[in-house]
């Protein structure tokens, strides 16, 4: 018997090979790892896709998606907190350049992210517990989470130390402009963002 069949006699996957294979066999669902884990999200609801629309159309009408930046839906964003970790941001404002910073398994180096935005789902707790201190981590400069289970917007900057040291919340009636690390001026409507959960 050789020595790789008494090491590994059973040919386990890699945590990146079980994620592929669950995702592969799981349509529609998001895979991601964080924290050593694989956790799998079910396709999202209409309403969670139309506030992302909602939040693409000013962002694209600042002009983030030109020359120096992109706007793009569910990218890979690559961790540093474990060896295959990586999380899929609902929608991110990333360099234009990202193509050229791809690590593995579909996911791109955070320093070329400059916002990534949750918008609440099944996976709530993941994207205001645990999310925040993953992208503060990975020095991700602003992360916006849409909370439609309490109705409000929360933008999250300043990430030191694995957590973001500033926590700006937004509710109904309220308006407020992205920071100025995201490229272009950008002011938001609460209500229109969260209009899709009317």
């Amino acid at each position: 018997m050789s020595a790789a069949a008494v090491e590994d006699p059973f040919g386990q996957p890699t945590l990146l090979e079980a994620a592929e294979l669950i995702a592969s066999r799981l349509t529609g669902h998001r895979v991601e790892i964080i924290g050593g884990q694989i956790t799998v999200t079910p396709p999202a609801d209409g309403p969670h896709g139309e506030v992302l629309t909602d939040l693409m159309v000013p962002l694209l009408a600042a002009g983030l998606h030109r020359d120096t930046s992109r706007v793009v839906q569910a990218i890979g964003l690559w961790l540093p907190g474990g060896p295959s970790d990586y999380a899929v941001p609902d929608l991110s404002v990333v360099d234009a350049d990202y193509r050229n910073h791809l690590i593995e398994a579909n996911s791109y180096d955070p320093a070329v992210f400059r916002l990534v935005v949750e918008v609440t789902s099944s996976n709530y707790m993941a994207d205001v517990k645990i999310k925040p201190m993953v992208y503060a981590d990975a020095g991700i400069p602003v992360y916006l989470i849409v909370d439609r289970r309490n109705l409000k917007v929360m933008v999250l900057t300043d990430p030191q130390g694995g957590e973001y040291r500033v926590h700006a919340v937004h509710h109904p009636g309220q308006s407020f402009s992205l920071p100025e690390s995201v490229g272009a001026p950008v002011t938001l409507s609460v209500d229109d963002v969260l209009a899709a959960k009317k």
